[in-house]
This record gives C-alpha cells, sequence and structure tokens, in this order.
C-alpha cells in the first residue's frame, strides 16, 4: 500500500503575554487554509496539570467547552470548531495531566521494561506520539485524514510547564521535515506615550528561540495599525524579512481577523513554505472551499445599523469568557437577522431581595435592564448562589411575554417558577439548592456521582425527540422537518418526572424528551411570542453561517421576526442544511 502523504503542520505559539489571541489566529489560519480546499484539524495544548477543564472555575477559567464525545476542554477548542466547521473529540486537547497519566499508567503496565522512566524521553515522545495520532483523525464528515494540523501551544514560551511541550514540537519539527512544518509565533506591540514598542517582541522571539523553536512568522497583535518602521524594526531585529511579520490590529468582530490575513499575506506565505500547492486536491474540494470564503466574505464584513437588546441573566458576568459560546451563538442569530448585538450583562444576585436591601441602586439597576430589553436569557451554571435572581427573570419574562430562552440550569429555572407560580408549590426548588425540600421538582440523575466530579456528568452528544402533539412548537419549526435532534449536554440534574403531568396542566409542555422518554430535553409555553427552555447547551454547535436554531429562534422572537426566519429556513436548502458536504461553518 504506498505510504500516507506527510502532514503539514502550523504551530501557533505565544510570547510577552499570555491571552493576546492566539486562539483566533491559530482558528483563522485553519479557515483560510480550508478556503484552498484542504482538510483541516486542530490541537489545542494546555499546560496546566489538570487532566481536562472540567473542574475549572469558570469566573477564572473562562468557559469549558463540550465536544460532541463529551471531551471538558478548553475553550479554544470551541472557536476551532466554530471557524473550521469540524467536530474534535477530546485528544484534541492535550494538557500535562493528560500526558502524565498517559506515562505513569504504561510504567505500571511495564511497558518501559524497566527503564528509569524521565521527561526525556518518555515524556516528550508521548506526546509527539499524541499529536501524530491525533492529527490523523478525521473531523468532518468526509472521513478522509486531514491534510494539514493546526497546534496552538497555551500560555507563554518560557513558563516552565510549557517546556516539555516545547522540546516535544521542536523535535517534532526535525521529524516532520522540510515543507511540513511553520511556526507562527504571536506577540503584543504595546504602546507607550504614544510610541509603538517592539522590545517586548524582540525578548520574546529571543527567549522562544532559545527554547528550540523557530518563529517562520511574527503576529505582532496591535490595537491599531502597525507603523512601517515598527514593522521593519521588528523584522530586521528578530531575522526574518518583512513580509513574514503579520500586524494584526484589533478588528470590528473577530469573525473579521480572517480577513485581515489573508490581505496581510499569511495565506501566501503558508503555501510557499509548506509546498501546499503540492498537495493533490480534487475538484469537488476546491470548489467546496471557495464557496466557504465566498460566503464568508459576504456575511461577515457586513455592518448592521440597527441593534437589538439582548439580557443574560448570569452568574459568572464578571469574566464574560465564561459564557463564551453562548455570545457567540448570539452574535451568530444576531447577524443571521440582520442587526447587531447589543449584550447587556445583569448579576442575577442584583435582581434578589437581598441586594435590594443592601444595594439598591444595583437592584433597580438590573431590573430596568430585564424590563426594557426585547429578550432574557438564562444560561448554564452551577450552584445556588443567583438561583432565585434567575427565578424571578423567568417570570417576568413568562408574565410579560418577553421572549425568553434558558439553557440547561436556565431550563430548571425556568421550571422551578412554573412550578411555584402556576402550580401553587410555593418551595418547589431544585435538589441542587435543598436536598431536603418537599418539592423536589429537579432532581439529581440517578447515573450519576456526588463524590468524583471530573467527567461525571452527562455529557457529549444525545438524541432528543420532539413529542406527538408539539406541532405547535416554534423551536420544533426551526428545526425543519426533523422529529430526531442530536445535541451536547452537559448536566447533572435533571426534571423530576413525577412533577410533569401538574406542570403540563399549569401550561408548560415537555416538547422533548430523551431516548428512554423519561429524561425532560425541551421545554415550551405555547401561547407566548417564544418561551423555550432546552436541557442541552446548543450554543456549542452554533456556527456562523449556521447559527443554533434555539439561539436564532430567541433573538428573531426579540427582533420580531421569527415567522420570516422559520419560512426561510424551510424554504432555503442552503440555510437549512447549513452545511457543506456535512461541514458546518
Amino acid at each position: 500500500m504506498p505510504s500516507s502523504p506527510k502532514m503539514k503542520f502550523v504551530l501557533v505559539s505565544g510570547g510577552v503575554v499570555s491571552g493576546v489571541g492566539k486562539g483566533i489566529i491559530a482558528s483563522s489560519c485553519g479557515l483560510l487554509l480550508k478556503t484552498l480546499g484542504l482538510k483541516v484539524t486542530a490541537i489545542k495544548i494546555d499546560p496546566y496539570i489538570n487532566v481536562d477543564a472540567g473542574t475549572m472555575n469558570p469566573k477564572e477559567h473562562g468557559e469549558c467547552f463540550v465536544l460532541h464525545d463529551g471531551g471538558e476542554t478548553d475553550l479554544d477548542l470551541g472557536n476551532y470548531e466554530r471557524y473550521l466547521g469540524v467536530d474534535l473529540a477530546r485528544d484534541n486537547n492535550i494538557t500535562t495531566g493528560k500526558v502524565y497519566q498517559q506515562v505513569i499508567e504504561n510504567e505500571r503496565k511495564g511497558k518501559y521494561l524497566g527503564r528509569t522512566v524521565q521527561v526525556v524521553p518518555h515524556v516528550i515522545d508521548a506526546i509527539i506520539d499524541t499529536i501524530n495520532r491525533v492529527s490523523r483523525v478525521p473531523v468532518d464528515k468526509s472521513g478522509e485524514e486531514p491534510d494539514v494540523c493546526i497546534i496552538e501551544l497555551g500560555g507563554t514560551v518560557g513558563d516552565i510547564e510549557s517546556m516539555p511541550f516545547v522540546e516535544a514540537l521542536t523535535q517534532l519539527r526535525h521529524r516532520a521535515g522540510k515543507n511540513n512544518f511553520i511556526n507562527i509565533h504571536v506577540s503584543y506591540v504595546p504602546v507607550v506615550n504614544g510610541e509603538q514598542k517592539t522590545k517586548p517582541t524582540q525578548h520574546a522571539v529571543k527567549s522562544v528561540r532559545s527554547a528550540g523553536l523557530i518563529p517562520d512568522l511574527i503576529a505582532c497583535r496591535c490595537e491599531k495599525p502597525l507603523e512601517q518602521g515598527t514593522i521593519n524594526k521588528v523584522a530586521s531585529s528578530c531575522q526574518v524579512e518583512v513580509n513574514q511579520v503579520l500586524a494584526v490590529r484589533d478588528m470590528p468582530t473577530i469573525y473579521q481577523v480572517p480577513l485581515l490575513l489573508e490581505e496581510q499575506g499569511l495565506l501566501r506565505e503558508l503555501k510557499e513554505t509548506l509546498k501546499l500547492d503540492d498537495v493533490k486536491l480534487s475538484p469537488a474540494r476546491v470548489s467546496q472551499g471557495q464557496e466557504v470564503w465566498a460566503k464568508w466574505q459576504k456575511i461577515v464584513p457586513l455592518s448592521y445599523a440597527e441593534t437589538v437588546d439582548i439580557v443574560l441573566v448570569g452568574k459568572y458576568v464578571e469574566l464574560h469568557d465564561a459564557y463564551l459560546s453562548v455570545i457567540k451563538a448570539l452574535e451568530h442569530s444576531a447577524m443571521r437577522c440582520g442587526r447587531k448585538l447589543n449584550l447587556i450583562w445583569v448579576d442575577s444576585e442584583h435582581l434578589e431581595e437581598k441586594t435590594q436591601k443592601e444595594d439598591p441602586t444595583k437592584y433597580h439597576k438590573a431590573w430596568h435592564d430585564v424590563c426594557v430589553a426585547k429578550g432574557i436569557l438564562v444560561p448554564g451554571g452551577f450552584g445556588h448562589r443567583g438561583t432565585e435572581g434567575m427565578i424571578r427573570a423567568a417570570q417576568w419574562a413568562r408574565e410579560q411575554k418577553t421572549p425568553f430562552l434558558g439553557v440547561c440550569l436556565g431550563m430548571q429555572v425556568a421550571v422551578i417558577e412554573a412550578a411555584r407560580n402556576l402550580c401553587e408549590l410555593k418551595d418547589a426548588t431544585s435538589e441542587e439548592f435543598d436536598a431536603n425540600a418537599e418539592h423536589r421538582v429537579i432532581i439529581f440523575m440517578p447515573e450519576g456521582s456526588k463524590e468524583k466530579l471530573g467527567g461525571t456528568m452527562r455529557l457529549g452528544t444525545r438524541s432528543t425527540h420532539f413529542q406527538p402533539g408539539s406541532e405547535f412548537s416554534k423551536l420544533r419549526a426551526l428545526y425543519g422537518e426533523a422529529t430526531t435532534i442530536e445535541e451536547r449536554h452537559r448536566h447533572r440534574y435533571e426534571v423530576n418526572p413525577d412533577y410533569i403531568e401538574k406542570l403540563e396542566q399549569s401550561g408548560l409542555i415537555f416538547i422533548g424528551k430523551d431516548d428512554s422518554g423519561e429524561r425532560m430535553e425541551v421545554v415550551e409555553i405555547k401561547d407566548h411570542p417564544y418561551y423555550v427552555g432546552v436541557q442541552y447547551h446548543p450554543e456549542y454547535t452554533s456556527r456562523v453561517l449556521d447559527p443554533s436554531r434555539p439561539f436564532l429562534g430567541f433573538v428573531a422572537a426579540a427582533i420580531g421576526c421569527l415567522e420570516q426566519i422559520t419560512k426561510e429556513i424551510l424554504t432555503d436548502a442552503g440555510f437549512a442544511n447549513g452545511s457543506i458536504n456535512g461541514a458546518h461553518f
């Protein structure tokens, strides 16, 4: 059999400071490669010791993104999926914890034949072997191996915890061979007293070279366009050509970054360094890539004069990255409806009675934001804190006919609100909030674990079946003719089946259930502009050109164009499918 063509690797590393946009640059690079017709996959390396992101505090680390196989990962994998239109797996997120866990398990099994197990070569080899294996795994419905693998090295080069990964990537470059590896190093160019400073970038490049990596391209992050003199200085000081310096300035939206990088000549540099013209591509794949780029160029640069005001009532509003996928799903939906999203953040605790007593100004400000918003969103979360405020927001939306979307915990608080105010079960609550309450309308799932937190939730893609008699549903109509849908989950608690009949008699209809018919997945109120709760997390599968259906319906209802959008979905085959050859964008 002929050997597989060599994998092409694009490494995106960072220096100076973290959080300057490596993930967006890596995702944008992957998108540009896909426009050529190439099959692209992505790997995120996180040097922390956690096995995965499942137990991390969202207020510290940001959102935990859930993949189709249930993997709980860094939020950058969400960016990869949204830009590349692929479905990644848990192995696409490599952490120090995973690597050492694997090496120690191998040692216990005697796979090292009694040798002394060390960072070099055993840990390094484990990292390289994982990258080589994962990079070959198909990530779209074509079932074919990718042509290019994007690798993002988290943190900054020089951190103690990233040293084994830097060494592994240095060796990977050598093993991959000429024209099969390129390193884009992302740095930051600050402005001090009006002058663009290149010294941090110079030191960062010197540091990364001393660690063993060789930057082929330097992506300089900056608030405003770099002056030509600054670009020349970076090039001469860092021993690269001027055309190898990319000036990545802040853009109105992150979706315009691929357009900027293409304008800066990134695709030309990638084609030349990786000899991409030598990769054999079918005419169909080339055409597919051109079609994706044409759609991206058509939709993304548009600016919308009118806005839609959506209020997000959450627990972790101090760090907006805790709700990153929710924000993106709202943005995708607003773009589809021809509006600009104006997202208003409300701390759910500020809606509670205790805040009214302790800080009336915050209380009245929060309620003003809720009352004037065109739509109210209650996202997921864990724990009792702030849930009474969420329940009151859900009540306002129901009574005032304001479009409402509850996701995961948001659906559960909608159920609790209905139990209290429609079913007159005044102490109705969740077992998560009060394990001894009389009316626990939300209960702990039987298969869950209260002792072990990591990886013990109901995770990953699961089926939801629309129930007979749910033809009235506004949400169901948005899914077209589908009677069964596949969405991603991440939860420990569920609606108590003992209260379903009473809740439905009050007007809260459970239109979607799981395979068994016993676990509630979707709830909706019939005589309401849009009052929907979903146990799953539809934001994880929202794409720029194919918005999540629950979010799209919610935003469309807030604008007043839900009927029109629903008709367009049913008649526009391209949009209804939301995919090109199985790849969602």
